[in-house]
C-alpha cells in the first residue's frame, strides 16, 4: 500500500533566491551543453548505458533510469510503482535533455519510493528522485527475512542490493525508508540542510552535476575539503574528539562495520564473507579466511550464500552507507544511526566491539 506524505526540502524564500540568482547568471545553449557533456549523464560508454549492449534492449525494470526513452515513457504512464516500466527499451540514448525537459517532469511532484512511501517533491526535485531513489528499501528486506530466527542460516536468502547512488533515499532517511531499520529505533528524517542548498540543484550543477566547494565556504570557514565539514557537535566514535569531518566518522563506522561483517559470518553464520565493492554481488566466500579479496574469489559462483538474517541486516545496510558517495552530505545523521545500529545488532551474539559509540 502506497503512503503519502508531504516533504519540504527547501523553503519557498530559498526557492526564490535561487532563481533570482540563475536568472541573474543563466547560461547560454552552449554553456548548457558543455556542461551536460562532461557529465555522467551524457557518458555513452559508461557501463550504465552499455551494459545490455549485447541484449540490444533495456529491461523495463532499468530503463526509466538508463534510457531517455524508459523515462519519458514511465512519466507518461502515470506511475504506479518505483521506476519501473512493462516493457524493454532500445538501447543506445543516454540521460539527454528530454529526460528532464518535458512536461510530465515538470509537471512531476509525487514520487513514488520502493518502500511504497509517495513523497512529495514540490521543490523542483521530483525528476531526479525518480532515479536517485534505489531500488529496495527496509520493507523489502523484512519481507525476505520473515518468520526465520536472527542467526539461522538459510539457502533461501540471498543479498538485497540497494543500487547505486541512491541519494534520494539517503537525504529523505526515515521518510523513504532506503536503509534496514531496527525494530525499536527511531530514525532521522528528511536532512534539510540550510536555507538555500535544500534542493539538488542548489547544490549540484542542473547540468554538470558537480558541487562547488566555494558553494558551502560562505559557511564553512576554512574548510579546504568536503570531507572536513562537521555536521554534529556529539563525539559519535567516543574517542573524545569531535573535531573530525562527518565523512571521515562514516568512513570509521563503515570499516567497523566490515570487520564485524566478518567477524560475525566466521563466529555465528556459515563460514567466512568477503566484500568486494566492484563485483556483483558483491559479498563472496573469503575461501582462505584471510579477509581480503583474492584473485578468483569476486566471481559470480563463488557468491556468498550462507545469510542469517541478521548478517543480511546488517550487509544490506553497508552496501547502503557505501553506494552514496555523499551521504555524509545527503544525510549524515541517518547514515550514522543505520551503521551503529547494525553493529549494536551484530555484537549481540558475536565478539563486536561497540563500546563508546554515540547515536545521533
Amino acid at each position: 500500500m502506497q503512503r503519502s506524505i508531504h516533504v519540504w526540502v527547501g523553503s519557498a524564500v530559498s526557492l526564490l533566491v535561487i532563481g533570482a540568482a540563475l536568472a541573474q547568471t543563466k547560461p547560454t545553449p552552449d554553456e548548457i551543453t558543455e556542461a551536460w557533456n562532461s557529465s555522467p549523464h551524457a557518458n555513452s560508454e559508461a557501463e550504465a548505458f552499455r551494459h545490455w549492449d549485447a541484449e540490444g534492449e533495456i529491461p523495463g525494470e532499468c530503463a526509466v533510469c538508463h534510457s531517455t526513452t524508459g523515462i519519458l515513457d514511465y512519466l507518461a504512464s502515470s506511475p504506479a510503482s518505483a521506476g519501473v516500466i512493462d516493457h524493454p527499451e532500445p538501447i543506445g540514448t543516454t540521460v539527454e535533455c528530454a529526460a528532464c525537459h518535458n512536461p510530465g517532469a515538470e509537471s512531476l511532484r509525487d514520487v513514488i519510493f520502493p518502500s511504497g512511501q509517495v513523497v512529495n517533491m514540490s521543490d523542483g526535485s521530483a525528476i531526479c528522485t525518480v532515479c536517485h531513489q534505489g531500488r529496495t528499501s527496509a520493507e523489502t528486506v523484512g519481507a525476505a527475512l520473515g518468520g526465520l530466527a536472527d542467526d539461522q542460516v538459510s539457502a533461501g536468502i540471498t543479498f538485497i542490493n540497494i543500487h547505486y547512488a541512491a541519494a534520494a533515499a539517503t537525504q529523505l532517511g526515515g521518510v523513504a525508508r532506503g536503509g534496514y531499520e531496527y525494530v525499536g529505533q527511531s530514525y532521522a528524517g528528511a536532512f534539510g540542510h540550510v536555507q538555500d542548498f535544500g534542493t539538488c540543484v542548489s547544490c549540484h550543477g542542473a547540468h554538470q552535476t558537480k558541487v562547488v566547494l566555494e558553494s558551502c565556504t560562505g559557511c564553512h570557514s576554512g574548510v579546504t575539503d568536503f570531507r572536513a565539514i562537521r555536521t554534529t557537535p556529539l563525539d559519535i566514535l567516543g574517542t573524545g574528539d569531535a573535531s573530525a569531518g562527518i565523512a571521515v566518522v562514516i568512513d570509521e563506522l563503515r570499516a567497523r562495520l566490515s570487520a564485524a561483517i566478518m567477524t560475525y559470518a566466521t563466529e555465528v553464520g556459515g563460514g567466512a564473507i568477503v566484500y568486494s565493492d566492484a563485483a556483483y554481488p558483491y559479498f563472496f566466500n573469503d575461501l582462505n579466511a584471510n579477509g581480503a579479496v583474492d584473485e578468483g574469489e569476486a566471481a559470480f559462483p563463488n557468491r556468498y550464500q550462507s545469510w542469517t538474517p541478521r548478517l543480511l541486516r546488517a550487509a544490506y545496510n553497508y552496501q547502503f552507507a557505501s553506494k552514496d558517495p555523499g551521504a555524509f552530505a545527503h544525510n549524515p545523521h541517518y547514515t550514522v544511526q543505520l551503521l551503529i545500529d547494525s553493529l549494536s545488532d551484530l555484537a549481540k551474539v558475536s565478539s563486536v566491539d561497540v563500546t563508546g559509540l554515540a547515536r545521533p
